[in-house]
């Protein structure tokens, strides 16, 4: 049977985005009303039945996540939900906002009531500006309908759901980061221990989870746990959302379960439809850039947490990046780490200076002025930033090279031998210095 889409379903119709569509198309706030007949607990129950996994990038279980949160103390319990979606390659959050919001503030809401809180903030990424408009506006009309504000439905529960619009930097989507921007900080990681469910924001109890994460929540209480889990592979069930971008006939996003393949949504016409200009495909970024390359040979997985994971890379926020055959895998490398080495916040040493050695290194390169010891300097530098900062940025940071030098040591060594790149793109002509500016 053909997959039904549940998130997007109505995205595309006129007005999809406002309240009178949600009520009249997806039966809109009653898993709010149907969860607030249960306790805390048994909606704890539920999500961890469901399987539901954070779909922000670390895929960690939603309700465990939930259950963690301190519970014995005064201090009040926030719900963050990390709209910050900074990760090159992905857009899903940005269409969830954009098109349905709703089911993104009753996510909010059943969350709240689930750990013990009143509060939820939305932290949306600055660039946002029109999205927090329409975000902002639509929360006004859920409180004059009575699904946020004070007594919800008559049961005694209050809930406030507001937007914080951030500042643009990409290490604001770190949990313990976002909070501290939250509290009028640097967006800098914190030391963990302690974790958010102990001490968070304003140093409460809380839970961090993301825009899609929220939004499959109200999908759960209404359709039940056994419903969410049979949509997909085991411990990989739920709808899913995939950002494809790149070299394909259409980008966009698309909704699938886990068990669609890598090679489906790429190349089917219900996805991206193929490549461009039928060049054949050279890699993908399954994840974000943030997550090692695949090869073509390597697309017949399915597009699950665990299936890409055995595969040698991550599902990470889903947002899969394809190149053909007219990508350098060493101009990709310097493209990517001219990000990085900009977004870095300069807490960790390892990461600050070796985001910048690693693009000086890539820049040289490319521009053909590399030696060969340059090779093992990269490697060295690498491994000097894996596994040795506060947060998983420096990892982030670091993948590009040591993925693309472990697929494409040979094109590496072609830029040192020839002093110049060896692939036949008329495009680098234009694009080659793009990542040194």
């Amino acid at each position: 049977m053909a997959y039904q889409r549940v998130l997007t379903q109505y995205i595309n119709e006129p007005g999809s985005y406002t309240l009178d569509s949600y009520l009249k198309h997806q039966r809109g706030y009653e898993g709010l009303r149907k969860a607030l007949t249960l306790k805390p607990g048994e909606i704890i129950d539920q999500v961890k039945a469901s399987g539901l996994r954070g779909r922000g990038g670390a895929g960690f279980p939603t309700g465990m996540k939930w259950q963690f949160v301190l519970k014995d103390t005064p201090k009040p319990k926030y719900i963050c939900c990390n709209a910050d979606e900074s990760e090159p390659g992905t857009f899903k959050d940005h269409v969830l906002m954009e098109r349905n919001p709703h089911l993104l503030i009753e996510g909010c809401a059943i969350g709240c009531y689930a750990i013990g809180a009143k509060v939820a903030y939305i932290y949306i990424r600055g660039e946002f500006y029109h999205v927090q408009q329409i975000l902002e506006a639509e929360i006004e009309k859920a409180y004059k309908a009575g699904y946020l504000g004070k007594n919800i439905f008559g049961s005694g529960f209050d809930c406030d759901v507001y937007v914080h619009r951030g500042a643009g930097a990409y290490e604001a989507g770190e949990e313990t980061a976002l909070i501290e921007s939250l509290e009028g900080k640097r967006a800098q990681p914190r030391i963990k221990p302690p974790f958010p469910a102990v001490a968070g924001l304003y140093q409460c109890p809380t839970a961090v989870n993301n825009v899609e994460t929220l939004c499959n929540v109200p999908l759960i209480i209404m359709n039940g746990p056994e419903w969410f889990s049979k949509l997909g592979p085991e411990k990989n069930g739920g709808p899913k959302l995939y950002c494809i971008s790149g070299h394909v006939k259409k980008p966009g996003v698309y909704e699938a379960a886990m068990d669609t393949t890598l090679r489906e949504l790429i190349y089917d016409e219900r996805f991206a439809g193929g490549m461009m200009d039928e060049r054949p495909m050279k890699a993908v970024i399954p994840g974000g850039s943030s997550v090692p390359l695949l090869l073509p040979d390597q697309l017949d997985i399915p597009a699950s947490f665990d299936g890409v994971q055995k595969a040698g890379s991550l599902l990470g926020s889903a947002g899969l990046i394809v190149f053909n055959d007219s990508v350098c895998a060493v101009w990709l490398a310097m493209n990517l780490l001219h990000f990085y080495r900009h977004e870095s916040c300069g807490k960790c040493t390892p990461c600050r200076e070796g985001t910048d050695w690693l693009l000086k290194l890539l820049m040289r390169i490319e521009r053909g002025e590399g030696q060969p010891k340059d090779l093992d300097l990269l490697f060295g530098v690498s491994n000097n930033i894996v596994g040795k900062t506060l947060c998983a940025f420096g990892d982030a940071a670091a993948t590009p090279v040591l993925s693309t030098m472990k697929l494409f040591r040979d094109e590496y060594e072609a830029h040192i031998r020839a002093g110049a790149c060896t692939l036949p793109a008329p495009w680098r002509a234009k694009h080659a210095m793009a990542g040194a500016h």
